[in-house]
């Protein structure tokens, strides 16, 4: 019986939040304003107005979250906003965080 009883008793535990990363950008000098706020409408799907706020967060902040994310979703959307930068030669500059 006490073997039952335990099976219960794990069918109880909740399953654990997966863990949130925070996806946070860097300001520099050569990067435009232009490009930032292109690749936070369409990476990281901000409307117009937001992206705005943010990028002047970031560049008078010298950094900013982003948004959070789990790992996957947080790396997938880094990579693809510094692919672009590269493919634009900017050295614009994002990292993962836990939160």
């Amino acid at each position: 019986m006490g073997a039952k009883g335990s099976a219960k008793e794990k069918n109880r535990v909740k399953p654990k939040e997966p863990k949130r990363y925070n996806v946070v950008m860097y300001n520099d000098d050569f990067t435009t304003m232009d490009f930032v706020v292109s690749v936070l409408i369409d990476i990281f799907h901000l409307d117009s107005v937001t992206a705005e706020n943010v990028m002047m967060s970031v560049h008078k902040n010298g950094k900013a979250v982003i948004g959070s994310y789990s790992y996957d979703m947080a790396v997938t959307k880094v990579d693809a906003a510094m692919s672009r930068a590269k493919k634009e030669g900017f050295p614009f500059r994002m990292s993962v965080e836990q939160a």
